[in-house]
């Protein structure tokens, strides 16, 4: 614990809460559900050896909602003293007077609360003071800049640690609280070659510090990938297999999830609505959420709404078998919520072949993809059209790199069209999924 924790003590959250239900009950709502959290984090970034940002967070706040007669009202606030509470929950009372009855409002049912909510191992502090943050960052960047004399400018390496305790209670009697702690270190270079600049990155992250790759590891690798892309060059529009990248793999994968959630569902906004049952993926295909992997970035024992979490398959053989839903959106539609208030958790996505070098002699020719760009993804009609830089691949071997290029295609279409998907799963996030392969793709360049 630093001076600054000493000084600013966490508030007692559970005290916080049960003020804030005290409140709700004497003013006569129906039900009431409230969230508090305190976070504190170190940031620092070094760019050319100096440091340009360093910054400390202490952030603590409380939302209160409750329900009356299915009229919703909702504030909070950054005040976690009683008087402030207090204040809060009657101004969320007086709101709920304005607002429209909805039957679908309200708490998740008593019944799905989390009985034992389990350990998870998420809470990993790093004590570490501003002094080794700056010298970690310095490293991380000059280990990079020290690779090769083209690497010749920087956008800086950033440390970054954070912990945030975050708890909830409602009106069933619920109350679930954890920690979670999250450590990072990310380093950003530009390479000049002929006149031209390139830039590229990495990063590193964790629950846990110990499990973080070295800081000079990160510059170096940074390194190398910037250097990788120099000599970059265009392709002519043609029609390819297009690989991605682990860290691509899994917002690619990312979509279909989103067109799942509950809210593009019974909002009618998804190119995969009503879709449960229907054929997605090929066969080989499996989804699986996983919230109680321990050290998980997307682990969770409960959801926001107190639901406890449970495994669960989204896609088997190539199928899709659920949605993410919380009890609104169930309510909505009819069925009953997934523990998914907030989103979902630990998406695992299942391999049927090696690593990144398996799969780039599998495609044989191809496209490379290791940079999107742009937003070009329309959830509603599956529409795909990204920018794209990597490298483009013969005979198995990366042969150069390309940029100002654009990959397109239907989602629906893409998906059913995937090969090929690596062991060499990315579990720096929330889809842990490996390199990816699609049979086909319009690239349109020169």
């Amino acid at each position: 614990m630093n001076d600054t924790d000493r000084q600013n003590p966490s508030p007692n959250l559970q005290t916080v809460i049960e003020t804030a239900l005290d409140e709700a009950r004497r003013l006569g709502v129906d039900e009431a559900e409230v969230a508090a959290s305190v976070d504190t984090g170190l940031s620092v970034t070094a760019r050319l050896g100096d440091v340009e940002n360093l910054e400390y967070t202490d952030d603590r706040g409380i939302g209160i909602t409750v329900y009356r007669e299915h009229c919703k009202g909702s504030a909070s606030t950054s005040e976690l003293d009683p008087d402030a509470v207090r204040e809060a929950v009657r101004k969320a009372a007086s709101f709920a007077k304005y607002t429209a009855a909805d039957a679908c409002g309200g708490l998740a049912d008593a019944a799905l609360m989390a009985a034992d909510p389990v350990d998870l191992d998420l809470d990993h502090p790093w004590h570490l003071d501003a002094t080794t943050a700056i010298e970690l960052a310095v490293a991380c960047e000059a280990a990079g800049l020290d690779s090769d004399t083209r690497i010749d400018n920087s956008e800086g390496a950033t440390v970054a640690s954070s912990r945030g305790i975050q708890a909830y209670g409602n009106s069933h009697g619920f109350y679930g609280e954890y920690a979670k702690t999250s450590h990072s270190i990310t380093c950003v270079l530009l390479a000049g070659q002929d006149g031209t600049m390139e830039r590229d990155y990495h990063y590193t992250a964790a629950r846990s510090a110990d499990e973080l790759e070295p800081a000079e590891a990160v510059g170096r690798e940074a390194a190398r990938r910037t250097l990788a892309r120099l000599g970059a060059g265009k392709l002519a529009t043609r029609n390819a297999p297009v690989l991605f990248v682990p860290e691509l793999a899994r917002g690619f994968v990312g979509h279909a999830i989103s067109a799942l959630m509950g809210g593009a569902q019974y909002r009618k906004a998804s190119f995969l609505l009503s879709a449960r049952g229907e054929r997605l993926f090929p066969e080989f295909v499996e989804i699986a959420e996983r919230p109680l992997i321990p050290r998980g970035m997307a682990s969770a024992p409960y959801d926001d709404e107190g639901v406890g979490t449970w495994d669960r398959d989204i896609v088997k053989n190539g199928i899709v078998e659920d949605y993410f839903l919380s009890s609104y959106a169930a309510r909505r539609l009819n069925l009953k919520t997934t523990g998914s208030a907030g989103g979902p958790q630990n998406l695992v996505v299942s391999a049927n072949a090696g690593g990144l070098e398996e799969l780039l002699r599998e495609m044989g020719t191809g496209l490379l993809v290791e940079e999107l760009i742009g937003h070009g993804v329309n959830t509603v009609t599956g529409d795909y059209s990204r920018g794209a830089v990597g490298h483009w691949v013969e005979n198995g071997e990366i042969r150069q790199p390309v940029h100002e290029i654009t990959i397109a295609g239907n989602l629906r279409d893409l998906y059913s069209r995937v090969e090929r998907i690596g062991d060499d799963r990315d579990e720096r996030g929330g889809i842990r999924c490996g390199s990816l392969l699609v049979g086909e793709m319009t690239i349109a360049g020169a």
